[in-house]
C-alpha cells in the first residue's frame, strides 16, 4: 500500500523510483556492506576445522572453488533482477519473482521453498553461534580465574533468549533499504573478530615450543578418525565451507535497495566481486593459519572452542563482536521473509485493518513518530520466538551449518542463476555454452548431496547423545 499525497511532479521524482516505490538509495558502499555481513558469518568460525577434515591440499582448493562458483552465479542472477533487460526492463523485487519472471511454473514454488526454508535455516543458525559466543566471554572468564583445567559449565539458552530480544525489537524496522547502518556495523564486526582469531592462530603457531601434527590429506584415518569418520567429516566439511558462502538467498533484496543510476546489475556485480574477494581472503588466512594452529585437533569453532585462552579480554573482544555482526546478519536474512509473508498476506486479505492499517506512535523522549501495524508486530514477534525454541532443541554448531550450506548452495547459488542465464540469454540447447553450463550445475548438484549427507550423518550422531534444555559443557 502506498499513500498518495499532492505533490509537485518533481517532488514526486526526487521521492518515488520508476516503480511508484520510495526512491532507493543503495550504493556500492551499502550493497557490499550487506554481501559482506552476510557471508562473513559463522562460516569463518568452523574454516579451521573444515581445512583440518580436508588437507593442506584439498580444503584450500574447495574454498577457491565455492568462492568461484559463488562469484560467478551471483554476476548471472544480478542480471535477473530486471527483465526481460537487465538494465531498462521491470523490476523483480524479490528471488521468487526473478524465477517466476524468466522461468515460471512450477520453479516458482520450488525457489520458494529453497529459499525461504534456507532464511529460517540461517537465522536458527545465527541464534545458536551468537549464543555460543556469549557462553565463550562468561567462559572465558571463568578460565582466566579459575584455571584451564576448570569446570566451567554454562547454559547458552538465557543468551538465545536475550539475542531473540534484541532481534524482536530491530524486526519491527519495516523497510530492509532502512538497515544499511546495521550492516556496515556488522561488517565491521565480521572484520574484528576474523582479524582477532588469525592473530591469536599467528601468535599460536610462531609461539615457543608449538608443534601440531597436520597432514596434505588433514585427519589421518586410524590416528584421529576412522575410515567412515573420514569420508562422513569430509562431506561435512564441504558443507561448512557451502555455507560460509551462502548470500544468493538475499541476493535480489540487497540490489533492490540499489539507486537506479548507475545501473544496478553493474553496481551489484562490483559489490559481489569486492564482498566475494574480500571474504576469501579472510577465509583462506583464517582456514589455514587456523589449521596450522591446532592441527587435526581444530575445535568446531576457533574462538569458542577454547584453543586459545589468553589474552582472555581480547577473546571476550572477538566473541562480542560475532555476537554484534550477527545481530545484524540475522535481519539481513530474514527482512525478506518478513517481507514475502507480509506482501502475501497484504494481497490476500487486502481489506484487513489488523493487516494492513498503520497506527501512529510518538517515541517517548525524543518526539519522533513511529508507523506500528499490528500484523507486522505480532508475526515478526512469532517468527523469532519460533527460531529460538528450534535452536535450544537443535545447538550443533557444525552439523546445522553443514547441512543449511548443502541444502541452499546447489538449489539458490547455482541451479536457478544458471536456468535463468540461459532462459534470458536464449542459449541453444546442446551449444558448447549450454553444456559447460549444465556440466557445472551438476557437478554442484552431486557436491551438494554428499556434503548434505554428511551432515544429516553429524546431527544423527549428535542427537543420540543430546538431552534438550540441559546445561552445555
Amino acid at each position: 500500500m502506498y499513500v498518495s499525497t499532492e505533490l509537485e511532479s518533481g517532488d514526486v521524482q526526487e521521492i518515488f523510483d520508476d516503480d511508484g516505490r520510495e526512491k532507493r538509495t543503495g550504493t556500492l558502499l551499502t550493497a557490499s556492506a550487506h554481501i559482506i555481513t552476510a557471508v562473513i558469518g559463522s562460516g569463518v568460525l568452523s574454516l579451521a576445522w573444515a581445512i583440518a577434515q580436508l588437507g593442506w591440499v584439498a580444503g584450500p582448493a574447495v574454498l577457491f572453488a565455492f568462492s568461484f562458483i559463488t562469484y560467478f552465479t551471483s554476476t548471472l542472477l544480478a542480471d535477473c533482477y530486471r527483465s526481460p533487460g537487465p538494465v531498462s526492463g521491470e523490476r523483480n523485487y524479490t528471488y521468487m519473482d526473478v524465477v517466476r519472471s524468466h522461468l515460471g511454473g512450477v520453479k516458482v514454488t520450488l525457489c520458494g521453498i529453497a529459499q525461504y526454508a534456507n532464511l529460517v535455516g540461517v537465522t536458527v543458525g545465527y541464534t545458536i553461534t551468537a549464543s555460543i559466543s556469549m557462553v565463550a566471554v562468561q567462559k572465558s572468564n571463568c578460565f582466566h580465574k579459575n584455571g584451564h583445567e576448570a569446570s566451567c559449565s554454562i547454559e547458552s539458552y538465557p543468551y538465545m533468549i536475550i539475542f531473540a530480544v534484541i532481534q524482536i525489537i530491530l524486526s519491527q524496522i519495516p523497510n530492509f533499504h532502512k538497515l544499511s547502518w546495521l550492516s556496515i556495523l556488522a561488517a565491521v564486526m565480521s572484520f574484528a573478530y576474523s582479524s582477532i582469531g588469525l592473530g591469536l592462530s599467528i601468535a599460536k603457531v610462531a609461539g615457543v615450543g608449538h608443534h601440531v601434527k597436520t597432514s596434505l590429506t588433514g585427519v589421518v584415518v586410524g590416528v584421529d578418525v576412522s575410515e567412515s569418520e573420514k569420508v562422513w567429516k569430509s562431506f561435512q566439511a564441504i558443507g561448512d565451507i557451502a555455507f560460509a558462502y551462502a548470500y544468493s538467498t538475499v541476493l535480489i533484496e540487497i540490489q533492490d535497495t540499489l539507486r537506479s543510476s548507475p545501473p544496478e546489475n553493474k553496481v551489484m556485480k562490483r559489490a559481489s566481486l569486492a564482498g566475494v574477494s574480500t571474504t576469501t581472503m579472510f577465509y583462506i588466512l583464517c582456514g589455514t593459519i587456523g589449521y596450522a594452529a591446532f592441527g587435526n585437533k581444530a575445535p568446531g569453532n576457533f574462538l569458542t572452542g577454547f584453543g586459545f585462552y589468553e589474552p582472555f579480554w581480547l577473546i571476550d573482544l572477538a566473541n562480542i563482536c560475532i555476537a554484534i555482526h550477527l545481530i545484524g546478519a540475522y535481519q539481513v536474512f530474514c527482512q525478506p521473509l518478513y517481507g514475502f509473508v507480509e506482501a502475501r498476506c497484504s494481497q490476500r486479505w487486502p481489506d484487513s485493518k489488523f493487516i494492513n492499517s498503520e497506527h501512529v506512535v510518538q517515541v517517548p523522549c525524543c518526539g519522533a513518530k513511529y508507523n506500528v501495524n499490528l500484523f507486522r508486530l505480532v508475526w515478526r514477534t512469532a517468527y523469532v520466538v519460533v527460531t529460538a525454541v528450534i535452536a535450544m532443541i537443535f545447538p550443533f554448531f557444525n552439523d546445522f551449518l553443514g547441512l543449511i550450506g548443502a541444502a541452499s548452495f546447489y538449489p539458490l547459488t547455482v541451479y536457478f542463476p544458471i536456468e535463468m542465464h540461459i532462459a534470458q540469454r536464449k542459449i541453444p540447447k546442446y551449444s558448447f555454452t549450454w553444456v559447460w553450463l549444465k556440466i557445472l550445475s551438476w557437478t554442484c548438484l552431486i557436491v551438494s548431496l554428499v556434503a548434505a549427507a554428511g551432515s544429516i550423518k553429524g546431527l544423527a550422531t549428535d542427537v543420540k547423545h543430546y538431552k534438550p534444555f540441559s546445561t552445555q559443557q
